[in-house]
């Protein structure tokens, strides 16, 4: 009985094995400082979309005798700014282009950037030479002079500052795109594609993008940090946002003059570029951290 009962149990189906992406999620949730990075930036991105419905202060009216209020004043629980505008509802408002000029570039860069990688890293050759080669001529020129050559370029505004933060951020996500593709496009399960008679299309949208799109993805994670202090400092110039829109680069540039008078308001703009670009940078470390499962 007892050789019937081991042979049993030797024979007995596995239970099923957890996948990649679970054991991911599951190292990312037990990542404090990572979970807690990503309720902030859900926070004030609710924040941001939900604002009309907070019941806060006209953001664009303003009031020269409640000017340069203190934190704390009542009605005014993070004071106001030179032009007395309320600045807890310019902050929240300020998020909508703020996060939308810092996050959209990467977006974009990253589509056509995996895009552009995949073909390079697989095809290689000559097709591999003509994107890399173009894509180096961006790298002759530091992030920020490039952006702001963009921008003043093609004039200041939103549009015109995404599309300079796109290019920017273009050839660094298409280089490690194309250095990952080329680490896979000769392995096994490429090799068995390939015998099968799956085209190169197939083979790289079926086959090799789920196995490079995670690096790329926690790359570009990171990068965001960055294009909310590139977006900041073009608004900051005067390449941005234009007044009275709220947007927090262009908020330091309006307080900077009232920083001796109330350095505290005058503050609170380049805390909250810190704090999201900071969350974004822990972020991206937690989620690589978890996708090294062999560590």
């Amino acid at each position: 009985m007892t050789t019937l009962t081991d042979t049993a149990v030797q024979t007995a189906p596995a239970g099923p094995s957890r996948g990649y992406w679970a054991t991911v999620g599951r190292r990312l949730l037990r990542d404090k400082v990572s979970i807690a990075c990503a309720l902030i930036l859900l926070l004030i991105l609710l924040s941001a979309i939900f604002a009309p419905y907070l019941h806060l202060a006209d953001p664009y009216q303003g009031s020269m005798i409640r000017r340069l209020k203190p934190i704390g004043t009542p009605n005014y629980p993070l004071g106001s700014d030179e032009l007395g505008r309320d600045m807890l509802a310019r902050l929240i408002y300020g998020g909508r282009l703020s996060l939308l000029i810092g996050i959209l570039p990467v977006v974009l860069a990253f589509v056509l950037g995996t895009s552009l990688g995949l073909v390079a890293g697989y095809v290689g050759g000559k097709v591999n030479t003509a994107i890399m080669r173009t894509i180096d001529v961006f790298y002759a020129f530091p992030s920020v002079l490039l952006a702001i050559a963009i921008s003043g370029a093609l004039g200041a505004g939103i549009t015109n500052s995404i599309v300079s933060l796109t290019v920017v951020f273009l050839p660094q996500i298409t280089r490690v795109a194309e250095s990952v593709t080329t680490g896979v496009r000769n392995m096994d399960f490429v090799e068995a594609a390939r015998a099968s008679g799956a085209g190169p299309f197939t083979i790289m949208r079926v086959h090799m993008l789920g196995n490079v799109l995670g690096p790329i993805f926690v790359y570009a994670t990171g990068l965001i940090s960055v294009s909310m202090i590139l977006a900041a400092g073009l608004s900051f110039l005067g390449l941005g946002t234009k007044p009275p829109e709220p947007e927090w680069g262009l908020m330091l540039n309006t307080l900077r003059t009232a920083i001796y008078v109330n350095p505290w308001v005058a503050a609170l703009p380049g805390a909250m570029i810190f704090a999201v670009s900071i969350c974004f940078n822990l972020l991206s470390d937690g989620m690589r951290s978890a996708m090294d499962i062999r560590n």
